[in-house]
């Protein structure tokens, strides 16, 4: 292949480095996730307005990173590495020193849009200057990071906030901002810029990708919490993503130099791999979501002993990846990606037994499995997506993959979140209905509650009673996370089955004639 660049020691040098960038971008979505409250108090901000603080930086990053690879080819991979390290450091900086919540927002949001120009620049990296014989070395590597950063971020979050203060969420990226951003402008020398794209830059373009994605996010991340299209900004929002995303396609397809290059999914590889890993990011995201809550809601956990029970899915990350490299070099792609899915799935079945006093060693073994499982899906997924496709098209080709992951994560989450309070709310009906006064068992516990309470001095009757639906919500509220697992069970299920009837990869590093 004429056109990959000759690897040295001083690339794979360059390589680590923007893995160590990438990791800082995507680590930072969720880092602020198990330590809000503390941001709250410290910032005076309402719970309405504190999830802003997650919400800014997802839109933010999302319009960013299709767009990173026109940029790409526009800047240099040098110079929009470099750009986007420093910014975010700076950016990270700011967060730390923010006195207000507007100012929180503000900076969070430009530092997920100089964070996202890093992501997808690693992809493109691995999948240009590495020959194929590396890349069962090198994929498992950046699936890695994609999973193990947003996994451990809680973590990590909730150990900085509780030994240090929230301010180390964001001033812990600076040196590492500052040796990323030196080591991008001194190693990275894959590409020369093109600035003549620079003169036909569709603004248009721009702006209509922002609607699109900037709208669909905020609806998916505001929506199930604000009854969707009775919010109106939810509404108004709606619509403005649906003028951007018919826009956006329109001139994509229209104008020589777009914004975003679709081309990519004319390759069945490419449109194949892109949905795995669309559904992938709500099994990514969407389980780093329901474990903290559980433990957060149910048992009652603080941030730092949410972070403790959850790091158990990035050790087993960890521990998977140099064996899914080795597996990727000898077994047929397709089954790693059926035992990936079905161990993903299978993970999640075991969760459907789960009790409101479940804790660290019953949710083991599905950490466990899920970890494992997602780096057994996320190597071959890779090397699926990109590693057939010519380079000119990998860096507009990668931003469009991750965009697939993070959407997924996002759809994924929106479904989560309504399917949790629609089947809360149907579970505590019926159990109410239940327990009435003519269920024997209801009355009995009436009872001697109301002896406990009554020896305590309060009103007997009263308390039994509170504390009677207090049970039944707690139980409605452990079934409907039950009812989500159902579900994630079946859809990795069935992903599974897709994998059988897709046809085997070309041959690596051949790309297809064009």
């Amino acid at each position: 292949m004429t056109d990959t660049p000759e690897l040295t020691p001083r690339r794979i040098m360059a390589f680590m480095v923007m893995v160590f960038g990438m990791f800082m971008a995507i680590l930072d979505i969720q880092i602020v996730s198990a330590s809000l409250s503390e941001i709250q108090a410290g910032l005076g901000a309402s719970r309405d307005e504190i999830s802003w603080v997650q919400t800014a930086y997802l839109i933010a990053e999302v319009i960013m990173i299709p767009l990173s690879g026109l940029l790409g080819r526009m800047m240099s991979t040098r110079l929009l590495f470099a750009a986007s390290a420093a910014g975010f450091t700076a950016a990270s900086f700011m967060c730390a020193t923010a006195g207000s919540i507007n100012e929180m927002i503000l900076w969070r949001a430009l530092q997920g849009f100089l964070g996202g120009g890093m992501i997808p620049s690693v992809f493109a990296a691995a999948f240009t200057i590495f020959p194929p014989s590396k890349r069962n070395i090198v994929s498992p590597i950046i699936g890695l990071i994609a999973t193990l950063a947003p996994t451990v971020g809680p973590t990590v979050g909730g150990y900085l906030s509780h030994a240090l203060s929230w301010h180390w969420l964001f001033l812990v990226n600076v040196p590492a901002g500052i040796l990323v951003t030196v080591g991008a402008l001194s190693l990275i020398d894959f590409d020369k810029p093109d600035w003549k794209l620079f003169q036909t830059f569709d603004w248009w373009g721009l702006l209509a990708l922002a609607c699109f994605l900037g709208g669909m996010e905020y609806v998916l991340e505001e929506g199930p919490g604000n009854d969707w299209f009775q919010d109106e900004a939810v509404a108004i929002l709606f619509i403005i993503a649906s003028i951007g995303c018919v826009t956006t396609f329109w001139r994509a397809f229209t104008r020589e130099n777009p914004v975003v290059d679709f081309s990519a999914f004319t390759d069945t590889n490419f449109s194949l791999g892109s949905l795995f890993s669309f559904v992938m990011g709500i099994g990514l995201y969407g389980m780093t979501y329901l474990y903290p809550l559980y433990l957060s809601s149910v048992r009652g956990y603080d941030s730092l002993m949410t972070g403790e029970t959850v790091f158990v899915s990035g050790i087993a990350m960890f521990i998977a990846a140099p064996l899914t490299g080795m597996l990727a070099s000898k077994v047929d792609l397709r089954v790693m990606m059926v035992a990936g899915f079905l161990g993903f799935g299978l993970s999640t079945y075991m969760l459907t037994y789960m009790t409101d006093q479940w804790d660290f060693w019953e949710l083991f073994w599905p950490q466990v499995l899920r970890g494992m499982s997602l780096m057994i899906c996320m190597v071959p997924i890779n090397n699926l997506a990109l590693g057939t496709l010519p380079p000119a098209k990998i860096k507009g080709a990668s931003g469009l993959y991750n965009l697939m992951r993070n959407l997924g994560g996002a759809v994924g989450l929106a479904v989560i979140n309504q399917m949790l309070t629609d089947r809360q709310a149907l579970h505590d009906a019926r159990l109410a209905e239940a327990v009435n006064w003519a269920n024997p068992e209801a009355l009995r516990q009436r009872d001697l509650l109301a002896n406990i309470y009554s020896q305590s001095g309060l009103d007997g009757t009263t308390a039994a009673l509170s504390q009677l639906a207090a049970r039944v919500q707690g139980q409605a509220h452990v079934m409907a996370f039950i009812d989500t697992f159902v579900v994630l069970t079946f859809l990795f299920a069935s992903l599974a089955l897709m994998a059988l009837a897709m046809k085997p990869p070309k041959a690596q590093g051949k790309p297809p004639a064009h």
